[in-house]
C-alpha cells in the first residue's frame, strides 16, 4: 500500500511538472511570435518629420532617385530622406528593406561622398542629425509600431490594413492630463487624471469629469504645502495671460517678458489642459522651469513658452508700409494681415521668428526677432504699431534691413533662412533694384506682396514703374511676388504666403549652383589645338555656360585665352545676359603660340577673379591640350588661397600631374582628362554635377 501510494504521488508530481512545462514552452511560443510590427515609410521622408527618436522602419524600392536628397557620410543631416541615406551607407540597395534610425545631435561639416551609387552632398550644419544602420532591434530597446510625424502635416502611416493619421493625435501617446487645481481656482471644472494611449484602430479618448471626482480633488488640494501647489502650477499651465509678467531669472538676474502659449483655450477645456501638459519635464527645479522664488505663494499661472511650428524655421522680416498714401484704413487692414500671418507661422523659439521694420520716408524697428517668441504677445504688439507716415521709400527700408535688422544682437539664429516680405502700397518712391540686389547677395530672400496701383497723385514720385521685374529672387518665376488687387482681399494671401515662406527647398532659390557664381574659362589657345579644335573646345565652355542662370545679380561668366600671353576676351561685368555670354563666346577668336598655363593663372587672378564680387563663388575652369612651359602650381596655390575653386580640363598631351596641381581638392572631383577634344561634351554634365554636389544649395543650417 505504501508502494503504491508513493508511486501515486511520484506520478502525480510528474504530471504536474509535465504540464507546467507544457504551459511555459506554449508561452514561449506564443511570445515568439508576437513579432514587431514595422512601419512603412515613403522615399521623400526625411528624418526631421518623424518626431521619435529612435525606431524601425521599412523603406520601399525605388529610392536612390536622385530628385531625394542626402546631406553626410556615415552621419546624416535629419534634412536628409532616410531611405536614400540608408541607401549611401549600404545598409539597403534600391529594392528597399529595414532599418533602424537614431537621432543624434546637430553636427557641423557635413561630408557629401559618393558611395553605393548615391551622391551625398556636403553642408556647414544642421541642427539634428541621425544614423542609420540594419533594422535588427536593439536589446532593451521598444520600438514603435507607429511612427509618430511632426504636426504641420496629417500623414496617414501604414499599420497593418489600417491607415493611422498622425500630428496632433499621435502625440498624445502616453499622455497624462494634469494633476487637479487648488480649491482657490475650483471655479472651473477638472478633470480626473486619465490616461490615454493611442491604438491603431482607435482615436484619443477625451478626459471625463464627475462631480464626485471634483470634490475630492479640490478637497485633496487644499492639504498641499505651497511649494508642491506651485509645482502644481507649472503641471498645469494656465488661460490666464502672462504677456505683462516679469520674470526673474536666476541664470542671468535680469528680468525680460515671458513669452506665452501660441494658442489659447478656456480654463478646464480637456484640449487646452492636454496641450500644456507638455510644457512639464520631470526633475526641474523652480529656475528651470523660468519660476522666480515670489511667486511660489501666486495663484496666477505662467504660460509655457511656444516652441512653434519647428517645419519653419525661419528668421522672418515683415518691411510695413507705413507711407501716407495708404491711409489710416488700410494700414489697420495691413497690421491685421500681419497678424493673421504671425498666428498662421506659429511663431515659437524652435520654430519661426517675425520682427517687424516699418518704412516711409526713413525706416526704423518696431521689434526684432528675439523681441516676442509667441504669436499671441506678436499679435497684440502689431496692434499696437503706430503709423509713421512719410514717403514709400523701399529702397532705403532694403538697405537698413540688410545692414542691420539680421544681426546676432538681433536674435538672428545664423542656423536658420533670412526673409523679407515687404509690403508694398501703390509704388515704391525711391530706386529698389541695386539695394534688392545687394540683399540677395548677403543671402537674404525677399518676398513682394503688392496692393493696389499707385494712385494718380503718386504717379510723380514713382522711379521704378516695373520694380518687381528687377528685383525678384528668380524672375522666371512668380513664386517671390503675390500682388493683391485689393486691401480688402489681403486676407486671401495669408495661407499662400506662409506656406512660400516656410518652403526652404524653394527658399533656396536665392543661392543656388546656378545663380551664384562668378565662373572664369581659362582657355588654352596654343598651336597645338588647332582651329577647328579651337571652335570645339568653344562649344565646350558654351555648352556649360548655358546651364547657369546668368544675369548681373547671378552667375556672371568671364573668359581669357592664353599661349605665352594672355588676353582678357571678355570679364565678369561685360555681359549680363545668357544670351549675350553666348554670342561672345562665340566671337572668340584663335590666337595660336606656347603654352604658359601657370602665367594664365595668375593673369585670371589679377583680371577676372580679383574683381568677383563678394559672397560670390569664385570658379576658374581651365582647358588645355599639353604640358606647360612654365610652372603651375605656385600660381594654382595662390588662387586657390584666394578663395578661387579651380577645375582643370586635360586634352590629349595635358600633364595629369598638371591638371591635379592646378585642380582644388580633391583633385579627383576637380579635374578631367579625354582623350581628344571631340569627347569633351561627354564631361558637360559630370562638371556641373561637381560644381553643384559642391556648393551648399540647402537652407543655411
Amino acid at each position: 500500500a505504501l508502494l503504491t501510494m508513493k508511486a501515486t504521488v511520484i506520478a502525480t508530481f510528474f504530471g504536474v511538472f509535465l504540464t507546467c512545462t507544457y504551459t511555459a514552452k506554449e508561452a514561449t511560443k506564443k511570445t515568439k511570435k508576437a513579432k514587431l510590427y514595422v512601419p512603412q515609410i515613403d522615399c521623400d521622408v526625411k528624418a526631421g518629420k518623424i518626431i521619435n527618436p529612435e525606431f524601425i522602419a521599412k523603406c520601399p524600392p525605388g529610392c536612390q532617385d536622385v530628385k531625394y536628397r542626402v546631406y553626410g557620410t556615415d552621419i546624416y543631416a535629419s534634412f536628409s530622406s532616410v531611405c536614400k541615406a540608408a541607401i549611401h551607407s549600404g545598409i539597403i540597395d534600391n529594392t528597399g528593406g529595414k532599418i533602424l534610425v537614431q537621432k543624434v545631435a546637430g553636427h557641423s561639416g557635413y561630408r557629401g561622398s559618393f558611395s553605393n551609387g548615391v551622391r551625398s552632398l556636403s553642408l556647414p550644419r544642421w541642427r539634428e542629425s541621425f544614423l542609420v544602420s540594419e533594422g535588427k532591434p536593439r536589446k532593451g530597446v521598444t520600438y514603435p509600431s507607429t511612427l509618430e510625424y511632426s504636426p504641420l502635416k496629417s500623414t496617414a502611416v501604414k499599420s497593418g490594413n489600417v491607415n493611422v493619421p498622425t500630428g496632433d493625435a499621435v502625440r498624445k501617446e502616453h499622455q497624462t492630463t494634469p494633476v487637479p487645481t487648488p480649491a482657490t481656482q475650483m471655479a472651473t471644472t477638472t478633470p480626473t487624471p486619465t490616461t490615454t494611449t493611442t491604438d491603431p484602430s482607435t482615436t484619443v479618448p477625451q478626459p471625463t469629469t464627475t462631480p464626485a471626482a471634483t470634490r475630492t480633488t479640490a478637497a485633496a488640494a487644499k492639504t498641499r504645502p505651497g511649494l508642491h501647489r506651485v509645482r502644481d502650477m507649472a503641471f498645469r499651465g494656465t488661460s490666464t495671460s502672462a504677456s505683462n509678467r516679469n520674470i526673474l531669472r536666476h541664470s542671468t538676474g535680469v528680468q525680460r517678458q515671458e513669452p506665452v502659449a501660441t494658442f489659447q483655450r478656456a480654463a478646464g477645456s480637456p484640449a487646452h489642459l492636454a496641450m500644456e501638459t507638455d510644457s512639464w519635464k520631470p526633475g526641474l527645479s523652480l529656475f528651470d522651469t523660468g519660476f522666480s522664488s515670489k511667486e511660489e505663494l501666486n495663484p496666477k499661472l505662467l504660460e509655457p513658452i511656444s516652441q512653434g511650428n519647428q517645419n519653419c524655421k525661419v528668421d522672418l522680416s515683415f518691411l510695413m508700409d507705413g507711407s501716407w498714401s495708404i491711409g489710416k484704413r488700410r494700414f489697420q487692414l495691413q497690421k491685421r494681415f500681419l497678424g493673421n500671418v504671425a498666428q498662421a507661422l506659429g511663431i515659437g523659439s524652435a520654430g519661426p521668428l517675425m520682427g517687424i521694420v516699418q518704412y516711409g520716408d526713413d525706416p526704423s524697428t518696431e521689434f526684432n526677432l528675439k523681441t516676442y517668441a509667441n504669436s499671441k504677445d506678436l499679435r497684440n504688439a502689431i496692434e499696437k504699431i503706430q503709423q509713421k507716415g512719410g514717403l514709400s521709400n523701399v529702397g532705403k527700408a532694403l538697405s537698413f534691413v540688410n545692414r542691420n535688422f539680421f544681426l546676432d544682437t538681433n536674435g538672428n539664429r545664423g542656423g536658420a533662412p533670412n526673409v523679407v516680405v515687404v509690403m508694398v502700397d501703390g509704388w515704391p518712391t525711391d530706386r529698389v533694384e541695386e539695394a534688392s540686389r545687394l540683399a540677395r547677395e548677403s543671402g537674404i530672400n525677399i518676398f513682394f506682396v503688392t496692393v493696389e496701383a499707385a494712385a494718380q497723385s503718386e504717379k510723380q514720385n514713382v522711379i521704378e514703374p516695373n520694380f518687381v521685374d528687377k528685383v525678384l529672387m528668380c524672375r522666371t518665376s512668380g513664386f517671390y511676388s503675390i500682388n493683391v488687387p485689393s486691401w480688402f482681399s489681403l486676407h486671401k494671401v495669408v495661407q499662400p504666403l506662409v506656406k512660400r515662406v516656410c518652403d526652404t527647398d524653394q527658399l533656396a532659390c536665392s543661392k543656388t549652383c546656378l545663380n551664384s557664381a562668378d565662373i572664369g574659362f581659362v582657355i588654352d589657345g596654343s598651336s597645338s589645338v588647332g582651329t577647328g579644335n579651337f571652335r570645339t573646345v568653344l562649344q565646350f565652355v558654351a555648352n556649360i555656360s548655358k546651364e547657369f542662370e546668368i544675369s548681373d545679380t547671378d552667375t556672371r561668366i568671364g573668359a581669357v585665352q592664353y599661349t605665352y600671353e594672355q588676353r582678357l576676351e571678355f570679364s565678369f561685368d561685360k555681359h549680363s545676359t545668357k544670351q549675350d555670354v553666348l554670342n561672345a563666346i562665340k566671337r572668340i577668336s584663335y590666337w595660336s603660340g606656347g603654352t604658359s598655363t601657370g602665367a594664365a593663372i595668375s593673369y585670371a587672378s589679377e583680371q577676372l577673379f580679383s574683381k568677383s564680387k563678394p559672397k560670390k563663388r569664385k570658379i576658374m575652369i581651365l582647358i588645355t591640350d599639353g604640358r606647360s612651359y612654365d610652372d603651375v602650381s605656385v600660381p594654382a596655390m595662390a588662387a586657390h588661397q584666394n578663395g578661387v575653386i579651380a577645375y582643370s580640363v586635360g586634352v590629349a598631351w595635358a600633364a595629369p600631374d598638371e591638371l591635379e596641381a592646378i585642380a582644388s581638392d580633391p583633385a579627383k572631383e576637380h579635374s578631367f582628362f579625354v582623350d581628344e577634344f571631340d569627347n569633351l561634351y561627354r564631361y558637360v554634365n559630370q562638371l556641373i554635377q561637381n560644381i553643384c554636389t559642391e556648393f551648399n544649395s540647402q537652407p543655411r543650417n
